[in-house]
Protein backbone atom coordinates (compact mmCIF):
# COMPACT_ATOMS: atom_id res chain seq x y z
CA UNK A 1 0.00 0.00 0.00
CA UNK A 2 1.45 3.76 -1.12
CA UNK A 3 2.21 5.54 2.23
CA UNK A 4 0.32 8.54 2.06
CA UNK A 5 2.42 12.04 3.13
CA UNK A 6 1.72 13.08 6.38
CA UNK A 7 2.29 16.71 7.89
CA UNK A 8 5.96 16.63 8.54
CA UNK A 9 7.36 14.18 6.01
CA UNK A 10 6.25 14.11 2.48
CA UNK A 11 6.43 10.38 1.62
CA UNK A 12 5.58 8.60 -1.17
CA UNK A 13 7.56 12.11 -2.60
CA UNK A 14 10.94 11.18 -0.71
CA UNK A 15 10.09 7.35 -1.40
CA UNK A 16 12.48 6.98 -4.63
CA UNK A 17 15.54 8.29 -3.24
CA UNK A 18 16.01 5.73 -0.61
CA UNK A 19 17.06 3.35 -3.21
CA UNK A 20 18.40 5.46 -6.16
CA UNK A 21 21.47 3.93 -5.57
CA UNK A 22 20.45 0.82 -5.05
CA UNK A 23 21.06 -1.92 -8.19
CA UNK A 24 18.53 -4.95 -8.03
CA UNK A 25 16.64 -3.12 -4.90
CA UNK A 26 15.89 -0.52 -6.70
CA UNK A 27 14.00 -2.87 -9.46
CA UNK A 28 12.31 -4.20 -6.68
CA UNK A 29 11.24 -1.30 -4.93
CA UNK A 30 10.02 0.80 -8.34
CA UNK A 31 7.94 -2.41 -9.27
CA UNK A 32 6.37 -2.42 -5.77
CA UNK A 33 5.61 1.47 -6.35
CA UNK A 34 3.91 0.91 -9.19
CA UNK A 35 1.84 -2.16 -8.50
CA UNK A 36 0.86 0.08 -5.22
CA UNK A 37 -0.38 3.04 -7.34
CA UNK A 38 -2.90 0.31 -9.74
CA UNK A 39 -5.59 0.46 -7.23
CA UNK A 40 -5.77 4.38 -7.03
CA UNK A 41 -8.62 5.36 -8.40
CA UNK A 42 -8.78 9.06 -10.62
CA UNK A 43 -11.28 12.05 -9.39
CA UNK A 44 -14.05 14.08 -11.27
CA UNK A 45 -13.27 17.45 -11.28
CA UNK A 46 -15.64 18.08 -8.82
CA UNK A 47 -13.89 16.55 -5.72
CA UNK A 48 -10.97 18.34 -7.07
CA UNK A 49 -12.11 21.61 -6.64
CA UNK A 50 -13.53 19.79 -3.11
CA UNK A 51 -10.25 18.84 -2.10
CA UNK A 52 -8.50 22.05 -3.50
CA UNK A 53 -11.05 23.96 -0.99
CA UNK A 54 -10.45 21.74 2.04
CA UNK A 55 -6.47 21.83 1.47
CA UNK A 56 -7.24 25.84 1.41
CA UNK A 57 -8.60 25.33 4.80
CA UNK A 58 -5.37 23.29 5.94
CA UNK A 59 -6.50 19.77 5.81
CA UNK A 60 -3.56 17.74 5.17
CA UNK A 61 -6.09 14.57 4.62
CA UNK A 62 -7.48 16.49 1.86
CA UNK A 63 -3.88 17.05 0.58
CA UNK A 64 -2.58 13.37 0.38
CA UNK A 65 -5.62 12.21 -1.29
CA UNK A 66 -5.20 14.65 -4.22
CA UNK A 67 -1.31 13.61 -4.50
CA UNK A 68 -2.00 9.80 -4.43
CA UNK A 69 -4.66 10.33 -7.29
CA UNK A 70 -1.98 11.80 -9.44
CA UNK A 71 1.28 9.91 -8.69
CA UNK A 72 0.52 7.70 -11.56
CA UNK A 73 0.94 10.56 -14.13
CA UNK A 74 3.94 11.79 -12.65
CA UNK A 75 5.70 8.17 -13.47
CA UNK A 76 4.06 9.25 -17.28
CA UNK A 77 5.90 12.23 -17.49
CA UNK A 78 9.00 10.98 -15.74
CA UNK A 79 9.19 8.59 -18.43
CA UNK A 80 9.38 11.02 -20.86
CA UNK A 81 13.11 12.23 -19.15
CA UNK A 82 14.70 8.64 -18.95
CA UNK A 83 18.31 8.18 -20.51
CA UNK A 84 19.31 11.90 -19.91
CA UNK A 85 21.70 11.00 -17.00
CA UNK A 86 19.20 10.47 -14.02
CA UNK A 87 17.51 7.06 -12.87
CA UNK A 88 13.73 6.56 -12.95
CA UNK A 89 13.41 6.58 -9.42
CA UNK A 90 15.42 9.86 -8.99
CA UNK A 91 13.08 11.59 -11.62
CA UNK A 92 10.02 10.04 -10.25
CA UNK A 93 11.31 11.50 -6.71
CA UNK A 94 11.81 15.22 -8.76
CA UNK A 95 8.19 14.80 -10.45
CA UNK A 96 6.25 14.21 -7.09
CA UNK A 97 8.04 17.07 -5.46
CA UNK A 98 6.63 19.23 -8.13
CA UNK A 99 3.31 17.61 -7.72
CA UNK A 100 3.03 18.55 -4.53
CA UNK A 101 3.90 21.55 -5.22
CA UNK A 102 1.00 21.90 -7.62
CA UNK A 103 -1.39 20.37 -5.17
CA UNK A 104 -0.36 23.28 -2.62
CA UNK A 105 -1.23 26.14 -4.86
CA UNK A 106 -3.88 24.50 -7.22
CA UNK A 107 -7.10 26.82 -7.08
CA UNK A 108 -10.21 24.76 -7.90
CA UNK A 109 -12.58 27.58 -8.73
CA UNK A 110 -10.65 28.70 -11.92
CA UNK A 111 -11.88 26.08 -13.82
CA UNK A 112 -8.83 23.99 -14.89
CA UNK A 113 -8.53 20.14 -14.54
CA UNK A 114 -5.71 20.47 -11.68
CA UNK A 115 -3.70 17.77 -14.49
CA UNK A 116 -3.63 20.67 -16.68
CA UNK A 117 -2.19 22.83 -14.53
CA UNK A 118 -0.10 20.44 -12.66
CA UNK A 119 1.94 19.44 -15.45
CA UNK A 120 4.20 22.68 -15.65
CA UNK A 121 5.32 21.70 -12.07
CA UNK A 122 5.82 18.26 -12.29
CA UNK A 123 8.16 19.20 -15.73
CA UNK A 124 9.69 22.44 -14.27
CA UNK A 125 10.89 20.43 -10.86
CA UNK A 126 12.43 17.11 -13.11
CA UNK A 127 14.58 19.52 -15.40
CA UNK A 128 15.77 21.03 -12.51
CA UNK A 129 16.66 17.84 -11.06
CA UNK A 130 18.34 16.88 -14.63
CA UNK A 131 20.12 20.71 -14.69
CA UNK A 132 21.82 19.77 -11.33
CA UNK A 133 22.91 16.60 -12.51
CA UNK A 134 24.63 17.69 -16.06
CA UNK A 135 28.38 16.96 -14.58
CA UNK A 136 29.47 13.73 -14.70
CA UNK A 137 32.13 13.73 -11.88
CA UNK A 138 30.62 15.45 -8.69
CA UNK A 139 32.08 16.48 -5.44
CA UNK A 140 30.52 15.40 -1.91
CA UNK A 141 29.58 18.69 0.12
CA UNK A 142 31.84 17.94 2.67
CA UNK A 143 34.82 17.56 0.06
CA UNK A 144 34.01 20.52 -1.87
CA UNK A 145 34.14 22.81 1.83
CA UNK A 146 37.65 20.83 2.07
CA UNK A 147 38.86 21.08 -0.88
CA UNK A 148 38.30 25.20 -0.54
CA UNK A 149 40.36 24.78 2.91
CA UNK A 150 43.30 23.18 1.24
CA UNK A 151 43.22 25.66 -1.59
CA UNK A 152 43.03 28.36 0.80
CA UNK A 153 46.30 26.76 2.67
CA UNK A 154 48.05 25.89 0.00
CA UNK A 155 48.29 29.74 -0.76
CA UNK A 156 48.95 30.96 2.34
CA UNK A 157 51.87 28.61 2.62
CA UNK A 158 52.92 29.83 -1.05
CA UNK A 159 53.27 33.69 0.16
CA UNK A 160 55.51 32.37 2.53
CA UNK A 161 57.54 29.75 0.78
CA UNK A 162 56.74 30.16 -2.31
CA UNK A 163 55.97 26.59 -3.21
CA UNK A 164 52.84 24.07 -2.73
CA UNK A 165 52.96 22.50 0.55
CA UNK A 166 53.08 18.81 0.77
CA UNK A 167 50.27 16.69 1.48
CA UNK A 168 51.53 15.15 5.04
CA UNK A 169 51.70 19.56 6.07
CA UNK A 170 48.25 20.28 4.80
CA UNK A 171 46.94 17.41 6.32
CA UNK A 172 48.33 18.25 9.70
CA UNK A 173 47.51 22.10 9.78
CA UNK A 174 44.05 21.39 8.56
CA UNK A 175 43.70 18.22 11.16
CA UNK A 176 42.38 15.53 8.71
CA UNK A 177 44.37 12.37 7.41
CA UNK A 178 46.74 12.94 4.43
CA UNK A 179 45.12 10.07 2.28
CA UNK A 180 42.07 12.56 2.83
CA UNK A 181 43.75 15.35 1.27
CA UNK A 182 45.03 13.93 -1.44
CA UNK A 183 41.62 12.46 -2.80
CA UNK A 184 40.46 16.01 -2.32
CA UNK A 185 42.91 17.02 -4.51
CA UNK A 186 42.33 14.43 -7.21
CA UNK A 187 38.91 15.15 -6.88
CA UNK A 188 39.86 18.52 -7.54
CA UNK A 189 41.94 17.93 -10.66
CA UNK A 190 39.29 15.51 -12.16
CA UNK A 191 36.24 18.43 -12.33
CA UNK A 192 39.11 21.24 -13.60
CA UNK A 193 40.28 19.13 -16.34
CA UNK A 194 37.04 19.07 -17.60
CA UNK A 195 36.92 22.89 -17.61
CA UNK A 196 40.49 23.11 -18.66
CA UNK A 197 40.90 24.07 -22.56
CA UNK A 198 41.28 21.78 -25.03
CA UNK A 199 43.96 23.31 -26.38
CA UNK A 200 45.85 26.26 -26.30
CA UNK A 201 44.16 29.79 -27.38
CA UNK A 202 40.66 27.61 -27.16
CA UNK A 203 38.36 29.33 -24.38
CA UNK A 204 35.98 26.66 -24.01
CA UNK A 205 36.68 22.71 -22.60
CA UNK A 206 36.06 19.32 -22.51
CA UNK A 207 32.68 19.73 -19.88
CA UNK A 208 31.32 21.82 -22.60
CA UNK A 209 31.06 19.02 -25.28
CA UNK A 210 29.30 16.81 -22.93
CA UNK A 211 25.84 15.82 -23.71
CA UNK A 212 23.34 18.45 -22.27
CA UNK A 213 21.64 15.77 -20.35
CA UNK A 214 18.48 18.40 -19.28
CA UNK A 215 17.79 19.47 -22.99
CA UNK A 216 14.21 19.83 -23.62
CA UNK A 217 13.27 18.46 -27.16
CA UNK A 218 12.23 20.85 -29.60
CA UNK A 219 9.23 20.55 -30.78
CA UNK A 220 8.30 20.70 -26.20
CA UNK A 221 10.46 23.89 -26.56
CA UNK A 222 8.99 25.30 -28.70
CA UNK A 223 5.67 24.55 -27.56
CA UNK A 224 6.49 25.95 -24.13
CA UNK A 225 8.50 29.32 -25.52
CA UNK A 226 5.12 30.13 -27.54
CA UNK A 227 3.54 29.38 -23.83
CA UNK A 228 5.50 31.78 -22.37
CA UNK A 229 5.42 34.52 -24.60
CA UNK A 230 1.34 34.50 -24.33
CA UNK A 231 1.51 34.18 -20.76
CA UNK A 232 3.67 37.73 -20.80
CA UNK A 233 1.47 39.42 -23.20
CA UNK A 234 -1.24 38.84 -21.07
CA UNK A 235 0.51 39.79 -18.09
CA UNK A 236 1.15 43.05 -19.73
CA UNK A 237 -2.03 44.16 -19.49
CA UNK A 238 -3.07 44.01 -15.99
CA UNK A 239 -1.27 46.43 -13.53
CA UNK A 240 2.75 46.14 -12.94
CA UNK A 241 2.90 45.29 -9.09
CA UNK A 242 -0.11 42.51 -9.67
CA UNK A 243 1.61 41.51 -12.79
CA UNK A 244 5.40 41.06 -10.61
CA UNK A 245 3.66 39.10 -8.00
CA UNK A 246 2.16 36.80 -10.55
CA UNK A 247 5.45 36.47 -12.17
CA UNK A 248 7.55 35.81 -8.71
CA UNK A 249 4.82 33.51 -7.11
CA UNK A 250 4.51 31.39 -10.16
CA UNK A 251 7.54 31.22 -11.04
CA UNK A 252 7.06 33.29 -14.49
CA UNK A 253 10.92 33.93 -15.92
CA UNK A 254 12.47 33.37 -12.11
CA UNK A 255 15.12 30.22 -11.35
CA UNK A 256 12.08 28.65 -8.87
CA UNK A 257 8.25 29.94 -7.38
CA UNK A 258 8.26 32.36 -4.66
CA UNK A 259 5.83 32.16 -1.62
CA UNK A 260 3.35 34.70 -0.72
CA UNK A 261 5.73 35.21 2.56
CA UNK A 262 8.96 35.60 0.34
CA UNK A 263 7.04 37.98 -1.79
CA UNK A 264 5.91 40.03 0.89
CA UNK A 265 9.47 40.31 2.23
CA UNK A 266 10.68 41.73 -1.11
CA UNK A 267 7.91 44.25 -1.68
CA UNK A 268 8.35 44.90 2.51
CA UNK A 269 4.05 44.10 2.67
CA UNK A 270 2.71 41.30 4.82
CA UNK A 271 1.81 38.02 3.46
CA UNK A 272 -1.77 39.32 3.60
CA UNK A 273 -1.95 41.89 1.69
CA UNK A 274 0.35 39.81 -1.35
CA UNK A 275 -2.15 36.93 -1.37
CA UNK A 276 -5.21 39.66 -1.86
CA UNK A 277 -2.91 41.19 -4.95
CA UNK A 278 -2.35 38.00 -6.00
CA UNK A 279 -6.24 36.96 -5.85
CA UNK A 280 -7.40 40.72 -7.69
CA UNK A 281 -4.63 39.79 -10.43
CA UNK A 282 -6.14 36.58 -10.72
CA UNK A 283 -9.65 37.77 -10.93
CA UNK A 284 -8.41 40.33 -13.83
CA UNK A 285 -7.25 37.39 -15.84
CA UNK A 286 -10.73 36.20 -15.78
CA UNK A 287 -11.78 38.53 -18.20
CA UNK A 288 -12.67 37.03 -21.06
CA UNK A 289 -9.94 38.40 -23.56
CA UNK A 290 -7.32 37.49 -21.35
CA UNK A 291 -9.23 34.14 -20.31
CA UNK A 292 -9.26 32.83 -23.25
CA UNK A 293 -5.89 33.36 -24.43
CA UNK A 294 -5.49 31.29 -21.41
CA UNK A 295 -7.33 28.59 -21.82
CA UNK A 296 -5.93 28.01 -25.59
CA UNK A 297 -2.68 27.17 -23.68
CA UNK A 298 -4.54 25.06 -21.32
CA UNK A 299 -5.77 23.02 -23.75
CA UNK A 300 -3.00 22.21 -25.35
CA UNK A 301 -1.16 21.39 -22.36
CA UNK A 302 -4.42 19.38 -20.97
CA UNK A 303 -4.13 17.41 -25.06
CA UNK A 304 -0.51 16.31 -24.66
CA UNK A 305 -1.17 15.05 -21.46
CA UNK A 306 -3.77 13.50 -22.43
CA UNK A 307 -2.86 10.43 -23.89
CA UNK A 308 -0.67 9.18 -20.81
CA UNK A 309 -3.26 9.52 -18.43
CA UNK A 310 -5.83 7.88 -20.24
CA UNK A 311 -3.62 4.69 -20.45
CA UNK A 312 -3.83 4.62 -16.55
CA UNK A 313 -7.24 6.05 -16.15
Amino acid sequence: MVTPPGPCSRAPVGFFSTFSRGGNLQDVALNQYFKDLAPLKPLSRGDETELAEQIRRGSVRARDKLVLANLRFVVKVAREYENRGLSLADLNSAGNLGLVTAVERFDGTRGFKFISYAVWWIRQAIRQSLSQDVRTIRIPVNRTALLAKINKTDQVYQQVDEHSPAPDTLAEALGVTREMVQETLELGRKVRSLDAPVSEGEDYGLLQFLPDQSQIPQDEKIAEDSARKVIRQVLDTIDLRESEVLRLYFGIDQDAPMTLEQIGKRYNLTRERIRQIKEKALTKLQHPTRRGKLHTILRDTEFSGSESVQEDR
